[in-house]
């Protein structure tokens, strides 16, 4: 069998539509993936692929090759949202593969070679799909496989619908979730630790694709601020976004810094329309999407957004008729801004998208990463995105582990392995975070947001932090936003370097009086990457267990003993200048002891 072409299928114009330097054959990694499948012909294939990578293009290239091969007889799409659905059938007809979007039951017209429907749509009527199944050779793309696990129904929907299928392909540009649902047709293996996860047959992650230039370096932009709020106690608080603070501390405080009445909101969304000014600069049609919480909010943000920018943003919501030719008008047009609720975090195909604004307080790593893959979709090389979020520690987080490949846990850790499931503490936070809040009773007030500021925090790149804090507005914020809009990634971080090294020597000129605003000294922000803060945080534990073996005292106390003598959060909150001084106090303590 031949692996060079596709089938008669595809028409000369399909690799075309490929961002650059892909134009007459497929990428290496949609090559391999397709090598692999057709030397091992397997029932079932996961593939996972980052967001922007080519998914559609692989999957529709090797429907095509099974069709010609009369391996099978029909396809049968299955994706998140209808808006998806419909881009699919759009995607398949460019390459001779004609898909019917708006299937409902029945016979299928001779026209089409299969259907494009939702998950929610084969949780409806499985029996329906599974007769399909039956009585002609199939093969279902499930794409996003991980939507089959949103909810045990429409696992076991899937599951009944295309058991009888002759082969099925699964996609994903992220296989983790934070529950245990089991995602159907998936392999599950089991670790030495006895959890099972889940097992790709192939994998193209963030950090290949960013490698050849097949996705855009992603700049996080981080913005602090004073927020303050009533409870529904009755009690007024207030707090430093960033700072450490409880579980529902964090959560308010970012309601807070989201609500549109605040100064928060105002000055990120001005801020990231400096920086969609200045990368139009290199992309002229280079959009930007706001993605809101609910639609009460996102209709404020328009409003906001057409004062800084005198023009009416298109508003994307998720149950309005019109919600797809909107998106459309907007990919195809040069207009500056959307704002919309969840539904373009997901598979939508908007590459012109380049700036982005986090203002949602949904923050598992599965929405995030899946909202970030709106803006990666590379063009042309040197193309950067830019996203703007809170100072959020989890966020913070997210954005340092942009390559970290993560596969679905099936099975709860065991207790004492948070190492093995960094993100154990976040998924419970995430929980508190995006319940739905109570319903309020006489005794209580209703949650308010009273005021809020914004300060320029950092610039997160590659598992590096640079930048200091600056007004918004100010000089050293500008120096940020003004990076340009075109740069090869290894440009990026020697541009960044050189922005926060003439920041620090400014910051040292000026008399402690004379500064912008209460900022940390420069020597207490140093650029630490990710790596090197997990290399402290494992210094800080062996030098603790040491020292538990010294004095005898468990782990636990001493841990709590040098948070009350230097202050700050827990270890994996706290910064790489906190971790330093309670190493240096662990030391300081054993000498006195020797």
């Amino acid at each position: 069998m031949t692996t060079t072409t596709a089938s008669h299928h595809l028409s000369p114009a399909f690799p075309g539509r490929a961002p650059w330097g892909t134009a007459g054959k497929l990428r290496a990694w949609q090559q391999g993936a397709m090598e692999r499948y057709i030397q091992e012909q397997p029932r079932d294939f996961l593939a996972v692929a980052t967001p922007g990578a080519g998914k559609t293009t692989f999957a529709l290239t090797l429907a095509s090759w099974l069709l010609h091969h009369h391996v099978v007889q029909q396809i049968t799409v299955v994706a998140p949202t209808e808006h998806l659905k419909k881009q699919w059938a759009e995607a398949a007809a460019r390459i001779g593969i004609r898909l019917d979007p708006e299937y409902s039951a029945g016979p299928l017209s001779k026209d089409y070679h299969g259907v494009a429907v939702t998950y929610a749509g084969v949780g409806v009527r499985p029996m329906l799909h599974r007769n399909r199944c039956e009585q002609r050779k199939t093969l279902v793309i499930l794409d996003e496989i991980h939507h089959a696990g949103d909810s045990k129904s429409w696992g076991e929907a899937c599951q009944e619908a295309f058991d009888p299928a002759t082969r099925r392909l699964a996609l994903t540009g992220t296989p983790f979730r934070s529950d245990t649902n089991p995602i159907p047709f998936v392999a599950y293996e089991e670790g030495n630790d006895g959890i099972r996860r889940s097992s790709a047959d192939y994998t193209y992650g963030y950090g290949n694709a960013l490698a050849d230039g097949v996705v855009r370096p992603v700049i996080f932009l981080s913005y602090s601020g004073n927020m303050r709020w009533r409870t529904k106690a009755g009690d007024e608080i207030a707090a430093r976004l960033g700072e450490p603070m409880t579980k529902d501390a964090i959560g308010q405080a970012w309601r807070t810094a989201l609500a549109p009445t605040g100064e928060w909101i105002p000055n990120v969304l001005a801020a990231a329309d400096k920086r969609l000014t200045e990368v139009r600069k290199g992309i002229p049609d280079a959009g930007g999407l706001v993605i809101a919480t609910d639609q009460e909010s996102a209709r404020a943000y328009a409003k906001i957004l057409k004062k800084v920018t005198g023009e009416t943003p298109a508003v994307v919501l998720s149950d309005e008729k019109a919600a797809s030719k909107k998106i459309d008008k907007f990919s195809a047009d040069e207009s500056r801004w959307m704002v919309a609720v969840r539904m373009v975090s997901e598979g939508v195909d908007v590459p012109r998208l380049a700036v982005g604004v986090y203002a949602t307080t949904i923050s598992t790593p599965l929405f995030f990463a899946q909202a970030v893959g709106r803006f990666v979709r590379s063009r042309r090389r040197g193309e950067t995105a830019s996203v703007f979020v809170p100072t959020i520690p989890m966020l913070l987080d997210f954005a340092n582990e942009m390559e970290v490949e993560r596969d679905h846990v099936l099975d709860k850790p065991k207790k004492g392995s948070d190492e093995e499931n960094p993100f154990s503490e976040e998924d419970k936070l995430l929980a508190d975070a995006e319940r739905l809040e109570d319903e309020e009773t006489e005794e209580q007030l209703p949650f308010e947001a009273l005021e809020s500021d914004a300060v320029f925090d950092r610039v997160l790149y590659d598992g590096a932090e640079f930048g200091m804090q600056a007004h918004p507005g100010s000089e050293e914020e500008q120096d940020y936003l003004g990076i340009p809009g075109l740069l090869e990634p290894d440009q990026v971080q020697l541009l960044l370097q050189k922005r926060q090294s003439r920041q620090i020597a400014h910051s040292r000129q000026k008399p402690a009086e004379e500064a912008d605003l209460l900022e940390k000294p420069a020597e207490a922000r140093p650029v630490v990457t990710h790596k090197q803060l997990l290399s402290l945080r494992k210094q800080l534990n062996t030098t603790v267990s040491a020292y538990t073996h010294q004095s005898g005292k468990p782990h636990g106390v001493i841990h709590n003993e040098l948070r009350r003598v230097c202050g700050g959060p827990p270890s994996a909150e706290a910064t790489a200048h906190q971790i330093q001084q309670r190493i240096a106090k662990v030391q300081e303590w054993a000498t006195r002891m020797t």
